[in-house]
């Protein structure tokens, strides 16, 4: 199946999980900014997890699908989706045929990026082992750049789905304006006791100047350094807190550069990150302290719930009241694609 871009919406750009174990070399991690909407998406579909989809933020592509059929999710923000004009829902397995257009209402109703999967994946060349586009050094995605109209992107094999199926309320991403849980460290003991009670206890708003590689805050009480900003330069991860000279936070996102010379006060939860991402310019956050312990806890939770969402999609694939579906089968050694509707 092949994708048309007719309008590429504000920013699009074809995202996975991002290329792990490069940062040593000076390679970005980049992928989706929402990673937990992105592996739902695709659990719904039945793809691996990391497979590739377009990543819309603020506005939506106009998109045809042709030459084939097949299931589209759309995850993360509301941009209010339609298929020919007919409002769709978000986190449901959608068909999709041959002449098919998907169009989105403008802005954000609710969030501020939203995920394009499709059955099969968005089948793009492997960079370091990922499809992820990184615009700053043009490489992945489609030759390194946001997409633009007309340009074509065709799907992977696709796998087992069945349309209809959901993501149940409760096995949906959090994205509650509950505080941004932060482990200190590595190096709060850079910053005076004091600053570090004003960064647990300051609203700070989003600045609009924040992008997939940091997101910078505004407001507030600036955080006094001990010993100065600049520490001698060391790895970088999700979610990490820098306080540059100027005494305000940047939350280190997908984007992130490998390596960075300013204290890191704490790092923010993998999740929180995610959620951050949803939450446009001018949006109110606030930072809570927990525990690296706690932190294992909140992920331990997080993979509960995609196990779960995992056996639901199984047991509606499974289930013999299916009204629609599709799967792969192969027989005396072909393999063929097959479709099926109740009458």
């Amino acid at each position: 199946m092949k994708l048309i871009i007719q309008a590429p919406g504000a920013l699009t750009t074809v995202q996975d999980l991002g290329r792990w174990g490069y940062q040593a070399i000076g390679m970005p991690v980049s992928g989706a900014m929402d990673a937990p909407a992105l592996i739902r998406g695709n659990i719904l579909l039945g793809n691996p997890d990391g497979a590739a989809a377009l990543e819309m933020t603020l506005m939506g592509a106009t998109v045809q699908f042709k030459d084939g059929e097949g299931a589209i999710t759309i995850t993360g923000g509301n941009l209010q989706p339609k298929i020919n004009n007919n409002p769709v829902n978000n986190w449901t397995v959608l068909p999709v045929k041959n002449g098919d257009i998907l169009t989105f209402g403008g802005f954000c109703g609710k969030g501020f990026r939203t995920y394009l999967c499709v059955s099969g994946g968005i089948d793009v060349p492997l960079v370091m082992g990922s499809r992820s586009t990184y615009m700053k050094a043009k490489i992945g995605g489609l030759e390194g750049r946001k997409l633009a109209k007309g340009d074509e992107l065709v799907t992977g094999q696709q796998g087992f789905y069945k349309t209809g199926i959901n993501c149940p309320e409760n096995l949906l991403p959090d994205y509650s304006f509950s505080p941004l849980r932060t482990v200190l460290g590595p190096q709060d003991d850079y910053i005076k006791p004091e600053g570090i009670k004003t960064f647990f206890d300051t609203e700070y708003k989003i600045s609009s100047s924040s992008d997939r590689m940091g997101c910078r805050m505004e407001g507030g009480e600036i955080i006094e350094h001990i010993k100065g900003a600049d520490i001698v330069s060391d790895a970088i991860p999700m979610g990490a807190v820098q306080i540059p000279g100027q005494g305000l936070p940047i939350v280190m996102m997908a984007d992130r550069q490998t390596t960075g010379g300013y204290v890191k006060i704490g790092v923010v939860h993998a999740l929180d990150v995610a959620r951050l991402s949803q939450l446009p310019p001018g949006t109110s956050v606030k930072f809570s302290q927990i525990t690296q312990e706690q932190g294992i806890e909140i992920s331990k939770i997080e993979a509960v719930k995609l196990n779960e969402l995992r056996s639901h999609v199984s047991e509606a694939i499974n289930s013999v009241s299916s009204e629609h579906g599709a799967m792969n089968i192969i027989v005396n050694g072909e393999k063929f694609f097959v479709t099926w509707e109740r009458l």
